[in-house]
């Protein structure tokens, strides 16, 4: 199904469930810049907390599912929920193929960490003009909404960096 084609409420969950992810995965690779000395450590520590992450979510909306219709999930609801939060894996492509690298020798853990820092902080700015995109602002308003969106994600940075420093 085509973007376009969904319905807001689900075009919404899935931008939603994106930046969520984005930024578990970005304070992941953050900490593991600080820690992290082997490839194969940095993607099992990411692949554990992106899973636990989506996971946690798929929790949380069949838990809210039940406590709104006091009822479990039907088939096809229970798959939209499954799209939605394992569709967000897209946003975290990037770190996996840098760190794969790392691997397999072609960069330093240092540099795919860097490289997925970036593609992370580039994702978020990405999501940013998305959600921005259709707003029935004049152009100067959405510019000043997606740059007080990417201020919030910078501060974020700016935290995880000093908590890990």
């Amino acid at each position: 199904m085509a973007e376009n084609d969904m319905p807001a409420a689900e075009r919404v969950a899935r931008l939603k469930e994106r930046v969520y992810l984005t930024f578990t995965a970005l304070a992941v690779v953050l900490a593991l810049r600080s820690h992290a000395e082997h490839a194969g450590e940095a993607a099992v520590l990411l692949l554990i907390t992106v899973t636990g992450t989506l996971l946690a979510v798929l929790v949380a909306d069949v838990v809210s599912h039940i406590a709104v219709h006091a009822a479990l999930p039907d088939r096809g609801e229970l798959g939209r929920m499954l799209r939605i939060s394992f569709g967000a894996l897209g946003a975290v492509t990037l770190p996996f193929i840098f760190i794969g690298l790392a691997g397999l020798g072609v960069w330093r853990v240092e540099v795919a960490l860097r490289a997925s820092t970036i593609a992370l902080v580039a994702s978020l700015g990405a999501i940013g003009y998305i959600a921005v995109r259709r707003v029935r602002l004049p152009p100067w308003q959405r510019l000043i909404v997606l740059f007080a969106e990417l201020a919030l994600g910078a501060a974020v940075v700016g935290l995880e960096l000093l908590a890990h420093g």
